[in-house]
């Protein structure tokens, strides 16, 4: 069954739906005419994608922080879903700095309030609780981590989402055993853990598409580079989400191998340093500059690889895109926004064509 019929009329909730990659995700699932419920606070920039897109209308949405325990099980045992998509998170590694405590309780307790929710709601069969690339012990290695590799974390950010980690496999031993799947419980849940994701939508602060972006359509500001010889996993948007909904598939279906964590990457060709990904983008736009300006006071990983061999082998899933058409395709995004373009169907054209490639359509 291909993945748009399975997820027509099915019942989602998406926490921080609001978010670029929650309302990718959105969108995704809306053109399968699923039911999206949204759990998030506002869109965390101006312009965003969820305003974009006009998805207010077209979801129920709960505008709530996930930190606040009694809402989010009130909101769960309101609708009932039955796939869980948890994306709510402080991201940045540098807001991590300043505001610790806020991102501890937001990654951690507001994963655990989700996972409360769900084990209070029967109804949820399959949740993917998304962490990142970041939870691991980095060791500079020169290949990638995979799975079972220990995991750490230097930042707030990154320690928080790690922690997170540990949370959900608590839990899952805890009340969501795969061993009592259908004699003491109905649920199945696993983690995922992606690299860089890139793609049209996205202005966050402290994003270096965000940064291009502004450089080059809104001639704003030279592009600056803090660490400009790290490398990073980049990939497209769709890549990590079309993994995320075939593991939430699978897992609805009963297939307890699949409750696990779960490694989305792209090919080693993605895997280039930031100042390479920052001379590609200014030749495809034909325009902007860049600047390097280290920042001292802020610790930050040279080399992240991961290994994405279980997800290929097991789940069916690999990267469709190499780095010439991930850039393409974001800044095709970004170039038809500020010509004006109508974005909804810039949008779905693109997921349309995405799964086309994937074999979904």
């Amino acid at each position: 069954m291909k993945l748009e019929e399975f997820y027509k009329n099915k019942r989602i909730i998406i926490t921080g739906n609001t978010g670029f990659k929650g309302s990718w995700l959105t969108k995704l699932l809306l053109q399968s005419q699923a039911q999206v419920i949204g759990l998030a606070l506002e869109p965390p920039s101006q312009p965003n994608l969820f305003t974009i897109l006009n998805l207010e209308s077209q979801i129920y949405r709960f505008n709530h922080d996930i930190r606040d325990s009694e809402a989010v099980t009130r909101i769960f045992q309101q609708t009932q879903p039955e796939i869980v998509f948890h994306l709510a998170a402080q991201p940045l590694v540098r807001d991590s700095y300043e505001q610790p405590l806020f991102t501890w309780q937001t990654n951690l307790l507001g994963t655990v309030n989700v996972l409360e929710a769900i084990r209070k709601t029967p109804a949820v069969k399959a949740a993917v609780m998304i962490t990142t690339d970041k939870v691991y012990e980095n060791k500079e290695w020169i290949w990638g981590y995979r799975e079972n590799d220990e995991l750490g974390g230097y930042d707030p950010y990154s320690g928080s989402k790690a922690a997170a980690e540990l949370a959900v496999k608590s839990y899952r031993r805890s009340f969501f055993n795969p061993n009592d799947y259908l004699t003491k419980h109905q649920t199945l849940i696993a983690t995922a853990r992606a690299g860089n994701v890139i793609g049209g939508g996205d202005w966050a602060k402290d994003r270096l598409v965000t940064d291009i972006v502004r450089s080059i359509f809104e001639k704003k500001e030279v592009i600056t580079l803090r660490n400009p010889q790290a490398i990073r996993p980049w990939q497209f948007v769709l890549e990590p989400l079309l993994g995320y909904i075939t593991l939430a598939k699978r897992l609805y279906e009963g297939e307890k191998a699949f409750a696990d964590a779960w490694n989305f990457a792209p090919d080693d060709s993605n895997f280039i340093t930031v100042e390479e990904l920052v001379k590609q983008a200014i030749a495809i736009s034909e325009q902007g500059s860049y600047q390097i300006q280290a920042d001292p006071n802020k610790h930050e990983t040279n080399l992240l690889k991961l290994d994405a061999m279980k997800s290929k082998s097991q789940l069916g899933w690999r990267p469709r895109l190499d780095i010439n058409e991930t850039l393409n395709w974001t800044f095709d995004w970004y170039k038809n926004f500020y010509q004006n373009e109508e974005m909804q169907s810039s949008t779905s054209r693109q997921i349309t064509e995405f799964l086309g490639l994937a074999g979904e359509t």
